[in-house]
Protein backbone atom coordinates (compact mmCIF):
# COMPACT_ATOMS: atom_id res chain seq x y z
CA UNK A 1 0.00 0.00 0.00
CA UNK A 2 0.79 3.54 -0.80
CA UNK A 3 0.29 7.31 0.70
CA UNK A 4 0.25 9.96 -2.02
CA UNK A 5 -0.31 13.29 -0.22
CA UNK A 6 -3.38 15.52 -1.24
CA UNK A 7 -2.64 19.52 -1.64
CA UNK A 8 0.83 20.86 0.13
CA UNK A 9 1.21 17.61 1.99
CA UNK A 10 3.96 15.58 1.96
CA UNK A 11 4.72 12.13 3.81
CA UNK A 12 8.19 12.04 5.65
CA UNK A 13 9.61 9.08 7.23
CA UNK A 14 11.82 9.86 10.71
CA UNK A 15 15.81 9.32 10.22
CA UNK A 16 17.20 7.09 13.30
CA UNK A 17 20.40 8.20 14.57
CA UNK A 18 22.60 6.92 17.35
CA UNK A 19 24.14 9.27 19.78
CA UNK A 20 26.80 8.21 21.56
CA UNK A 21 27.50 10.42 24.96
CA UNK A 22 31.33 11.89 25.91
CA UNK A 23 31.67 8.84 28.25
CA UNK A 24 31.02 6.49 25.42
CA UNK A 25 27.71 5.41 26.04
CA UNK A 26 25.62 4.71 22.82
CA UNK A 27 22.13 6.27 23.27
CA UNK A 28 19.66 4.26 21.00
CA UNK A 29 16.70 6.17 19.44
CA UNK A 30 14.07 5.29 21.84
CA UNK A 31 16.25 6.74 24.46
CA UNK A 32 16.50 10.36 23.18
CA UNK A 33 13.85 13.12 21.97
CA UNK A 34 12.06 12.82 18.67
CA UNK A 35 14.46 13.00 15.86
CA UNK A 36 13.72 16.51 13.43
CA UNK A 37 15.78 15.22 10.59
CA UNK A 38 13.52 12.94 7.82
CA UNK A 39 13.72 11.63 4.34
CA UNK A 40 10.74 12.69 2.20
CA UNK A 41 9.03 9.34 0.67
CA UNK A 42 6.02 11.19 -0.72
CA UNK A 43 5.33 14.86 -2.25
CA UNK A 44 1.94 16.34 -2.79
CA UNK A 45 0.95 17.96 -6.18
CA UNK A 46 0.62 21.25 -5.12
CA UNK A 47 -1.81 23.92 -6.62
CA UNK A 48 -4.41 26.09 -4.82
CA UNK A 49 -4.19 25.43 -0.98
CA UNK A 50 -6.53 27.99 1.03
CA UNK A 51 -7.01 30.35 -2.24
CA UNK A 52 -2.80 30.82 -2.65
CA UNK A 53 -1.00 28.87 -5.39
CA UNK A 54 1.54 26.61 -3.50
CA UNK A 55 4.70 25.59 -5.58
CA UNK A 56 6.36 22.32 -3.73
CA UNK A 57 9.89 23.15 -3.46
CA UNK A 58 10.50 19.36 -2.14
CA UNK A 59 11.00 16.28 -3.47
CA UNK A 60 10.92 12.31 -2.89
CA UNK A 61 14.84 11.50 -1.51
CA UNK A 62 15.25 14.80 0.21
CA UNK A 63 16.44 15.30 3.88
CA UNK A 64 14.63 17.93 5.42
CA UNK A 65 14.96 19.38 8.76
CA UNK A 66 10.98 19.73 10.45
CA UNK A 67 9.14 21.24 13.37
CA UNK A 68 9.16 19.70 16.45
CA UNK A 69 5.65 18.54 16.84
CA UNK A 70 4.51 18.89 13.08
CA UNK A 71 2.46 16.42 11.09
CA UNK A 72 0.24 13.56 12.04
CA UNK A 73 2.02 10.19 12.19
CA UNK A 74 0.54 7.09 10.50
CA UNK A 75 1.51 3.53 10.54
CA UNK A 76 1.61 1.94 7.62
CA UNK A 77 3.00 -1.77 6.93
CA UNK A 78 5.02 -2.11 10.45
CA UNK A 79 6.54 1.82 9.02
CA UNK A 80 5.79 4.95 10.86
CA UNK A 81 5.55 7.81 8.64
CA UNK A 82 4.66 11.30 8.98
CA UNK A 83 2.12 13.25 6.73
CA UNK A 84 2.74 17.14 7.36
CA UNK A 85 2.22 20.21 5.13
CA UNK A 86 5.90 21.94 3.41
CA UNK A 87 5.35 24.94 5.32
CA UNK A 88 6.58 22.70 8.39
CA UNK A 89 9.53 21.76 6.52
CA UNK A 90 12.29 24.26 8.10
CA UNK A 91 14.97 23.42 5.80
CA UNK A 92 16.79 20.89 3.18
CA UNK A 93 19.55 19.36 5.08
CA UNK A 94 22.59 18.39 2.37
Amino acid sequence: MTIKPLGDRVVIKMIEMEETTKSGIVLPGSAKEKPQVAEIVAVGPGGIVDGKEVTMQVKEGDKVLISKYAGTEVKMDNVEYTILRQNDILAIVE
